[in-house]
C-alpha cells in the first residue's frame, strides 16, 4: 500500500505560499479600530500584499487560498456593494469626489480575498474566529472597568501614548463634555463601542458556548449585554437582542432562552434606574407611544426628519441616487422642516441612518437591485450548503445578518469604518461557508 502523500500536481492543490499570515493580519485590522488611521493602513498593506502574491504567481494556485465558489461569492458580494457606488458617481451631487471614492474603494476587493482566505481552512478559522472572540472579551472587560471606575484602562493607555507622540489628546474637551454613553476602548469621541460589540458578539458567544457550554454562553451574553446597555444606542440593543435569540435558542431551547431574555429586561430596567444616561435613552424611546409625529420624531432623535429627506432624494433621483456619501450635500434641498433647528443640532444630516433608505437615496433603484442580488446570492449559498458548512460559518453569518438587518437604524454603510466592517463580515461569511472541506490546514 502506497502511503506517500499525493503531490500538489496530483491533488490540484498547490502548497500554501505565504498565506499563513492572513489570520493575524485580519485580527490586527480589527484590534486597531481604536486608531482608525493605523487600521486603514493595515488594511491597505494587506490588500497590496495579497495582490503582489497573486500577481507573482499570475493567480495560479488560487485554490490554495480559496475554493472557486468562495472566490466567486466573495467577489460578487464586493461588487454588489461597490457597483452601486460607481454608478451613483456618474451624476452625483459632488461628481469628482464620488468618482474618486469609488476608485479608492477598489482596495477592499483584494483585502476581502485575504479575509476570506484567513478562514478557508480549519486552522485559519480557529485563529481568526477565536481571535475575534478574545478581542471582544478584552474590550468587554475594559468597558466593565470603565463602568466601575469611570475610566477605560485601554483608552487611557492609548490617549497617554497619543499625547506622548503628538502632544494632543485623542478627544477634545467639547467631545468629552458631549459624551452621553460608555466609550470603552474607542473613547468618548468615537461612541461606536455598543454597535461594534453587538455586531461582533456572535464570535464571542459561539466561542463561549462551544468551550464552556450553557453556563459559558450565559456568562458571556450577560457581560457583553451589560456593556451594550451602557455603551450602545438603541439600535445596538436591537442588534444584540437578535444575536441572543438566534445564538441562544439552539443551545438553550426556547423556554430557557425566554428566561434569559426576561432576566435581561429586568437588568436593563435596573440599569436605567441607576444610570441617568441609559434612563434618558429609554425615556426617548417611550416618546414613540405618543400618538403624534413629534413624539415619534423625538423617540427617533430626529430620524423621522432624516428619513423624510431620504425619501425625497429617492423620488428626485430614482435611478442612481444623489451619490454615495452625497447625503449631506443634498440634505438641504430635501429637508422637510427647513429652517427649524434639528434634534441633532445645527447642520445637515450626514447619512440616512437606515440601510434601505441609504441605498435608495444615495445609489437609487440600481443600487437597491444590486444589493438585493448580493443578498439573494448569499442566501442561496447558505441554503444549498451542507450542515457542516453552515456550522463553521454560523458566527460570521449571524454577525453579517444582524449588521444589515433592515428593521433597525444603522451607521453609514458607505463610510470607511462601517463599510469596512460590513465587507469584512461578508468575506468571513463567504470564506468560512465555502471553505474546501478537504483543504489541509496551512502549515
Amino acid at each position: 500500500m502506497n502511503t506517500t502523500p499525493p503531490t500538489p500536481e496530483v491533488t490540484g492543490m498547490p502548497p500554501a505560499y505565504g498565506w499563513r499570515w492572513a489570520p493575524p493580519w485580519v485580527l490586527a485590522f480589527v484590534a486597531l479600530w481604536p486608531a482608525p488611521g493605523y487600521a486603514e493602513g493595515v488594511m491597505v498593506l494587506g490588500a497590496l500584499t495579497a495582490i503582489f502574491l497573486l500577481l507573482r504567481r499570475r493567480f495560479r494556485g488560487g485554490t490554495a487560498l480559496l475554493s472557486p465558489p468562495a472566490w466567486a461569492l466573495t467577489s460578487v458580494l464586493f461588487f454588489a456593494y461597490w457597483l452601486p457606488q460607481l454608478v451613483s458617481s456618474v451624476d452625483a451631487v459632488d461628481h469628482g469626489r464620488a468618482f474618486r471614492e469609488s476608485l479608492v474603494d477598489l482596495r477592499y476587493l483584494p483585502f476581502l480575498w485575504l479575509v476570506a482566505g484567513a478562514v478557508a481552512d480549519e486552522r485559519g478559522r480557529r485563529i481568526t474566529f477565536g481571535g475575534l472572540a478574545v478581542i471582544i472579551g478584552v474590550w468587554t472587560l475594559d468597558a466593565l472597568a470603565e463602568v466601575l471606575f469611570h475610566t477605560s484602562p485601554l483608552f487611557w493607555g492609548i490617549d497617554a501614548l497619543k499625547q506622548l507622540i503628538s502632544g494632543r489628546p485623542m478627544c477634545s474637551e467639547a467631545q468629552l463634555a458631549a459624551a452621553d454613553r460608555l466609550g470603552g476602548i474607542l473613547g468618548p469621541c468615537n461612541l461606536k463601542l455598543g454597535v461594534v460589540l453587538a455586531s461582533l458578539s456572535p464570535f464571542a458567544l459561539y466561542a463561549a458556548g462551544r468551550r464552556f457550554g450553557t453556563v459559558g454562553w450565559i456568562v458571556a451574553a450577560s457581560l457583553v449585554g451589560i456593556v451594550i446597555v451602557f455603551a450602545g444606542s438603541r439600535a445596538s440593543w436591537i442588534t444584540y437582542a437578535l444575536v441572543l435569540v438566534f445564538s441562544g435558542w439552539r443551545l438553550l431551547g426556547w423556554k430557557k432562552l425566554l428566561l434569559v431574555l426576561a432576566g435581561g429586561a429586568l437588568a436593563i430596567l435596573a440599569i436605567a434606574l441607576t444610570s441617568p444616561d441609559v434612563g434618558k435613552r429609554i425615556e426617548r424611546t417611550m416618546l414613540a407611544m405618543e400618538a403624534s409625529e413629534a413624539g415619534v420624531d423625538g423617540a427617533l432623535s430626529g430620524r423621522a426628519r432624516i428619513w423624510g429627506a431620504a425619501l425625497c432624494m429617492a423620488r428626485e433621483h430614482p435611478i442612481n441616487g444623489v451619490g454615495a456619501r452625497g447625503f449631506r450635500e443634498a440634505f438641504d434641498d430635501c429637508d422637510p422642516d427647513a429652517g427649524q433647528v434639528a434634534a441633532w443640532g445645527e447642520g445637515p444630516a450626514f447619512h440616512a441612518h437606515q440601510i434601505v433608505l441609504e441605498i435608495l437615496s444615495e445609489t437609487g433603484g440600481i443600487g437597491l437591485l444590486l444589493w438585493l442580488a448580493g443578498a439573494a446570492l448569499a442566501w442561496r449559498a447558505w441554503r444549498f450548503a451542507d450542515e457542516a458548512a453552515r456550522k463553521r460559518a454560523r458566527p460570521a453569518m449571524l454577525a453579517l445578518a444582524v449588521t444589515v438587518f433592515p428593521l433597525n437604524t444603522h451607521l453609514a454603510f458607505y463610510s470607511t469604518f462601517w463599510g469596512g466592517l460590513t465587507l469584512m463580515l461578508a468575506a468571513l461569511y463567504a470564506g468560512s461557508l465555502l471553505a474546501r472541506a478537504d483543504a489541509p490546514a496551512k502549515p
